[in-house]
């Protein structure tokens, strides 16, 4: 559909409540939204294994304010909808410089979806967030103090890669007390737990409302949203419920890197992971949730090519680990679909530091072999062409993953590595320096 006339028809997105309620051992939360004048969303969280006594513990204006914020950040995936002029807070006060904190985090964290939809972020009036004065009156919500949270606890948020596990293994060796906290759990997110030995295990259901799938199969505006701008909020709050003091994503260097300009900004697929975001989201939760929590990532000075090195000296993961988004998304019954940007990526930095055999084990097929997969190289190497938008390393990591693949197989180069050599490398020459 036409944004203009998106926009026009449908001019206020609402924010009106927040619900929640403990049933079956499960903490149920509810939001409600509306986009002016007849779209309605009450998108649901579940919080498994949560108890009275984990609740209580909680002051209710602090219980109350961590909520609220689980409802601001589900935002961002029902408001792109329709791009409404403006959002309009009842469910809760914000002022100005939280405002402005939102606003930005939206305009950055959805700037893959503006590119992908070919909006125009920059106009005055484009998003405009309010509340109701009427909330002003409310004192801004307590922070916790001396709050028992346990010092030696850290929750890790586990995906399905390689990132994660590298955390997982390395916090082991130091001896802390690990806890997992899973958002929509696949078989490898549960696999891995497994072979981590990890049983504390922080379960979260997050569940899309129907009808904003109905609105996309009628022509709405979709794409991509800052997930782990979600992911960061719940994991705040589920440190809180279940006593872990830091949280320990596993977020890399090479986030920072973004993936094409648009409208004289840089777009970055990782947004919510880079350096930038982890600062601002580290700054926001000291001042307005909680003090005691240390949300940090581990791998945040490593590059996805040192993570991957590291990742090979625990062989243990090979058979169940997947970083391929097709993969999860479609619940393929294989690992890797060994199509998409993401297989090459993976399979180009651990290629340097594995036998043939472990790499066949691992994909189940040569990618390097998969000729549909070239455009989708010079992508991952060309500084002039857009890089794709997964979560992949930057430019100079993948040349030098190319080219460490190259330099250990020159005795029987496949097809991708052949066309390196001939029609890349001679344009790359300061590789030869490494």
């Amino acid at each position: 559909m036409e944004l203009k006339i998106l926009r026009k028809n449908y001019p206020k997105f609402i924010y009106r409540r927040y619900s929640f309620r403990l049933l079956n051992n499960n903490l149920e939360i509810f939001f409600d939204f509306k986009i002016e004048p007849n779209i309605f969303f009450r998108p649901r969280i579940v919080i498994e294994k949560v108890n009275e006594t984990q609740i209580k513990k909680i002051k209710k204006r602090v219980l109350n304010n961590l909520i609220f914020h689980l409802g601001l950040m589900e935002i961002p995936s029902y408001w792109k909808a329709t791009c409404s002029p403006e959002i309009l807070i009842k469910a809760g006060y914000l002022n100005e410089k939280q405002i402005k904190w939102w606003k930005d985090l939206i305009i950055k964290g959805m700037g893959q979806f503006f590119y992908e939809n070919k909006i125009d972020w920059r106009q005055s009036k484009f998003l405009k967030i309010k509340t109701k004065n009427y909330s002003k009156t409310l004192p801004q919500a307590r922070l916790l103090r001396n709050f028992n949270l346990e010092p030696e606890k850290v929750l890790v948020p586990l995906g399905g890669g390689k990132d994660s596990i590298v955390t997982l293994e390395k916090l082991k060796e130091q001896g802390k007390k690990i806890g997992c906290f899973l958002v929509n759990p696949t078989k490898i997110m549960r696999e891995i737990a497994r072979v981590a030995k990890i049983k504390d295990l922080v379960i979260v259901k997050r569940e899309i409302d129907p009808v904003l799938l109905k609105l996309n199969k009628k022509g709405y505006l979709n794409g991509h949203t800052p997930i782990t701008a979600v992911l960061s909020f719940l994991s705040v709050f589920c440190a809180i419920l279940f006593g872990y003091k830091y949280i320990a994503f596993s977020n890399e260097k090479s986030a920072n890197e973004g993936n094409v300009r648009y409208l004289g900004k840089i777009i970055n697929h990782q947004w919510s992971k880079s350096s930038e975001f982890e600062r601002k989201f580290r700054y926001y939760c000291k001042k307005y949730l909680v003090k005691e929590i240390n949300y940090f990532s581990f791998l945040r000075k490593y590059t996805e090519l040192e993570i991957a090195e590291m990742f090979t000296k625990y062989p243990k993961y090979f058979s169940v680990f997947s970083s391929c988004n097709l993969v999860l998304s479609k619940k393929l019954k294989r690992r890797w679909c060994g199509n998409c940007p993401k297989c090459l990526f993976v399979y180009a930095t651990l290629y340097p530091f594995l036998e043939r055999e472990q790499l066949l084990e691992i994909f189940g097929t040569e990618i390097f072999e998969n000729k549909k997969l070239l455009s989708v190289m010079e992508g991952l190497i060309n500084p002039k062409m857009a890089k794709p938008f997964e979560c992949v390393g930057t430019k100079k990591e993948s040349q030098i993953a190319f080219y460490l693949s190259y330099k250990k197989s020159r005795d029987r180069l496949p097809f991708l590595l052949e066309y390196f050599k001939k029609k890349i490398l001679p344009k790359y020459q300061n590789l030869l320096l490494i």
